[in-house]
């Protein structure tokens, strides 16, 4: 049979839906693997991902860490952290042949023998799992460190691929703390890695409601006609956290809830939500219609009067009484660190005009919610009474992004009886009610999609400058303009953001 005549497997058609994504030959470098964040999120995720079989059978795991272990000691705490936080069913068989590939590498980033150990071990693996030289280096260290693991890596030859192979580095959130701060990041991490291979996590991204934002826009005809100026009233994108800052005061003093949140997932929120349909689903359509949002973006003529930052004050949550941030272990009784922040930003493009994006976050707030509200225009016209519309409201698409991840459509509908009264009501789209399968957590899918080389839902460095961009203004108007507002612990956040909205003739919607 000759190779044009060869016959073609029908089950590997890439069409064919039932065949899930499945990452070929490779291995995954943990720096920093006892962190929280390795211990909680991405070793139950590489489990899970096993679980599922969506990872090769010789996947590696080589643990990065300033422990004095072996590689069944890494192996236990990995088994431990498996069973105490994976999303599937804990199984034998699964473990034992993840757990064949795991390796720990015991040193300091500036550890030159450290290094050579790493260089060592990733070649034995190599050789002994078959990775195929395909390896990705997840930085979960504080983002002080980036530049020298980086260099590092570059130093030992751990960064230059094989030929036919490649490497890869994930890098955690902050990507800086200001515009400059970013620019010089990832100047010296594309030193080393191209840009191409270089995975900046947003965890938000990788959640399924958020891709949903583009299913739900673009895969129907009834939303897209009125997803503009003419009947958008306003959009509110709010993360909103129950908890303090627990033990981050170290992390977190000197970066505060808008560098924290709004620079990455706020922003990225509104640029899904308000972005044109790309030209395709790849990352380089994706990005582009994103950056024309985001260069598009502009603050409001009085940073003062629309934007506001607030300081979680002593007050009962959950039944407990809870300390004010000031209060808290590690932090400065002076510091002027915002727990709460909210901007109003616009869009300078034909379809937003005139629509104001109003983002939120804060910590100890009433509830954790992560949501979208796309909230419309009054009807032109009620040819009802006063009396039959004063409990009605504005129609609104709210995109639950967590917990309870689902779409709300609010709407006015007829209260049954014998007169005309119009009452808001809602429809609700839930994902655990509609779908079977539970949803994958964020680092699993986005841990696959790095090993898969697939950039679809990690921002590029252009994206991370435009939203530094955005912020760094606002962040230099506050740091010359007083102190953050205190708000008491279980409340919405400080009065100065309600009085935000109220300046506009609009209220925040409560989750």
């Amino acid at each position: 049979m000759t190779e044009t005549d060869s016959w073609n497997n029908p089950l590997r058609d890439p069409s064919d839906r039932r065949l899930p994504r499945i990452a070929g030959p490779s291995g995954l470098v943990i720096f920093g693997v006892t962190g929280d964040l390795s211990r909680k999120k991405l070793m139950p995720a590489v489990y899970d991902l096993a679980n599922r079989g969506l990872l090769p059978p010789g996947f590696s795991l080589v643990g990065f860490a300033r422990r004095d272990w072996a590689d069944e000691d890494f192996a236990q705490v990995v088994h431990d952290a498996v069973k105490e936080h994976a999303r599937t069913p804990f199984r034998e068989e699964v473990w034992t042949e993840l757990a064949a590939g795991m390796r720990f590498v015991p040193g300091d980033f500036g550890d030159d023998d450290a290094f050579e150990n790493l260089r060592a071990t990733v070649e034995e693996l190599d050789k002994a799992r078959g990775t195929s030289g395909n390896f990705a280096f997840y930085l979960s260290v504080p983002p002080k460190f980036f530049p020298l693991v980086a260099q590092q890596l570059k130093k030992h030859g751990l960064s230059d691929p094989p030929e036919g192979s490649w490497r890869r580095a994930v890098i955690e959130k902050p990507f800086g703390h200001d515009l400059a701060s970013a620019q010089e990041l990832n100047q010296v991490v594309h030193q080393v890695f191209p840009p191409a291979e270089v995975f900046r996590i947003d965890h938000y991204l990788g959640k399924e409601t958020v891709q949903n934002i583009l299913a739900l826009r673009f895969a129907n005809t009834m939303f897209e006609p009125l997803w503009n100026r003419s009947y958008v009233d306003h959009v509110q994108i709010t993360m909103a956290e129950d908890i303090g800052i627990g033990g981050r005061a170290g992390y977190y003093d000197g970066i505060g809830a808008a560098r924290d949140v709004i620079q990455n997932h706020l922003l990225q929120l509104l640029a899904l939500t308000a972005m044109e349909e790309p030209s395709g689903f790849d990352a380089k359509s994706l990005v582009q219609e994103k950056l024309k949002v985001l260069q598009a973006v502009r603050h409001p003529d009085d940073l003062g009067a629309h934007t506001v930052r607030g300081q979680y004050a002593h007050g009962w949550q959950g039944g407990e009484e809870v300390p004010g941030y000031l209060e808290e272990e590690g932090i400065d009784a002076e510091s002027r660190t915002d727990t709460y922040a909210a901007i109003k930003l616009g869009i300078d493009n034909r379809r937003w005009a005139g629509v104001p994006f109003y983002l939120r976050t804060g910590k100890r707030l009433g509830r954790r919610v992560t949501e979208i509200a796309v909230v419309f225009q009054r009807a032109p016209h009620l040819p009802f009474s006063h009396s039959d519309t004063q409990e009605l409201g504005q129609n609104a698409l709210v995109i639950r992004v967590q917990p309870d991840e689902g779409v709300t459509v609010r709407f006015g509908s007829k209260v049954p009886g014998t007169s005309m009264e119009i009452r808001d009501v809602t429809m609700d789209f839930a994902y655990g009610e509609s779908f079977t399968e539970s949803s994958p957590e964020a680092y699993e899918r986005l841990i696959l999609d790095v090993l898969l080389g697939d950039a679809n839902l990690f921002p590029r460095h252009q994206e991370v400058e435009e939203s530094w961009r955005i912020l760094d203004p606002i962040e230099e108007y506050w740091d010359r303009h007083g102190r953050p507002e205190q708000y008491t612990a279980g409340t919405w956040g400080p009065k100065a953001a309600d009085e935000m909205l109220a300046r506009d003739g609009r209220s925040w919607r409560r989750p």
